[in-house]
């Protein structure tokens, strides 16, 4: 955290709150870098899954959805959950609890099962994120939340490389588990690295001994401390009041929505596209398949430094740059029936559909401290709605309309983001 602007600090604490920041912002990545190994890894055993069970795409798309149906839901309340009972404590039962289920559904032979148990590691997967966010905000200023929610969603985009990875190894060495085995050894990386984060994540600078940081304008300093001290007077259910009238809000909900559609609906299908339309496998085709998330994390690399440095903060016009070559590349992309060309334009398409980083900084400037974990929740529940409904209809629409449907839905789908952007741009909170 380079910066003239010491935030209120003497030249001593600057140095000690810089030290702490990093580490909490590194703690929490290096620990999402493994949670996804008990999310992201059904999409890797889908095809093994289908041949075990006997059963259609589009049953295990509903299986498969009801993470996200519940995923979104926890997400709707873990950062008021997180502000009550403390956000760490919270995202730490998140961790152990998914690993848990996880080894759980392993074991079981009932489809229906599997849905039940998936949906709860749902549940509890949704109360990590708006809280880890949510504490990065107490540490860093506005005038660097762009690059910290961009490094951070970066970690949750490499994180599903780690998982692609993670789960092929686990199949070349554990074959006679077939499915089985995405659900049992990723959960032992994910629960070793919960202790660095132990050690090393602060949920602000008090726990540290020092004071909150002033932003440099005094006023949005002031604004923060006097809805802190609204908030305190009101009940559980008045920041959803508030946030739910402001159009802003709203709007990002929607947009918020479609990059779920975008990001997960690939996550979701690609693997099983490779293997049914290519003849491609996770084992022998490894950099194919992690392509995808790779250009997704490379995206919050490449987006950070877009909209704080050439757009000087401001975030729409990023999302209107990507949505234009993300629908041009999800058009292009079916027509690639070899390898190396889908590889690459696969690529194109992870980076530009990856929009959520920059929707974590917009989150962080409407809430500021005060409310950034719960607009961030909803945000995110608003994704994971997004991406609950294209995992239970997309399987339905490739059965009836083939491969080239999906990716054409996708594509149109960035073009109605990229007006609600434009229209964004025009809209401002009024009162948060």
């Amino acid at each position: 955290m380079q910066s003239k602007n010491t935030y209120g600090y003497s030249k001593e604490d600057f140095s000690r709150f810089k030290k702490f920041a990093w580490l909490t912002l590194l703690s929490f990545g290096f620990m999402y870098l493994f949670f996804y190994n008990g999310r992201q890894n059904i999409n890797l055993v889908l095809p093994l899954m289908k041949e075990a069970f006997q059963s259609d795409l589009g049953t295990l798309g509903v299986v498969s959805s009801a993470l996200f149906w519940c995923y979104a839901f926890g997400q709707l309340v873990s950062g008021r959950l997180g502000s009550y009972f403390g956000y760490k404590k919270l995202m730490v039962f998140g961790v152990i609890s998914s690993a848990i289920l996880n080894i759980a559904i392993s074991f079981q032979q009932n489809l229906w099962v599997i849905a039940v148990l998936w949906g709860l590691n749902g549940f509890c997967q949704a109360m990590v994120w708006s809280n880890g966010l949510g504490v990065i905000n107490n540490w860093w200023p506005k005038d660097k939340r762009g690059f910290a929610s961009g490094l951070t969603t970066a970690f949750s985009g490499v994180a599903q490389a780690v998982t692609y990875l993670t789960v092929n190894l686990c199949l070349v060495l554990n074959p006679e588990w077939t499915w089985r085995a995405g659900f049992r050894l990723p959960m032992v990386p994910m629960l070793v690295v919960l202790v660095a984060f132990l050690l090393f994540f602060a949920e602000k600078p008090e726990r540290k001994g020092l004071a909150p940081f002033k932003e440099e304008g005094s006023q949005e300093t002031e604004t923060d401390s006097a809805m802190e001290e609204e908030l305190a007077k009101k009940g559980f259910f008045y920041p959803y009041k508030l946030l739910f009238s402001e159009p802003r809000v709203l709007l990002f909900c929607l947009i918020s929505a479609i990059a779920g559609i975008g990001r997960y609906g690939l996550l979701t299908w690609i693997p099983t596209y490779f293997t049914e339309e290519l003849g491609l496998t996770l084992k022998d085709d490894m950099f194919t398949y992690i392509v995808l998330p790779l250009g997704q994390a490379c995206a919050m690399f490449v987006f950070p430094f877009l909209t704080d440095k050439v757009f000087k903060g401001k975030r729409e016009p990023m999302l209107v740059l990507a949505s234009v070559v993300a629908f041009c590349g999800l058009m292009l992309f079916p027509l690639f029936k070899s390898q190396w060309p889908a590889t690459v334009m696969l690529f194109v398409v992870g980076v530009f559909s990856m929009v959520t980083g920059v929707i974590w900084a917009i989150a962080g400037d409407m809430g500021g401290r005060a409310l950034s974990a719960t607009v961030i929740g909803i945000l995110d529940w608003a994704v994971y709605m997004g991406a609950a409904i294209q995992a239970s209809a997309f399987g339905f629409v490739q059965e009836k309309f083939g491969w080239s449907a999906i990716f054409v839905t996708i594509g149109c789908l960035y073009i109605i983001l990229l007006v609600l952007a434009l229209v964004a741009r025009k809209v401002k909170c009024k009162k948060i």
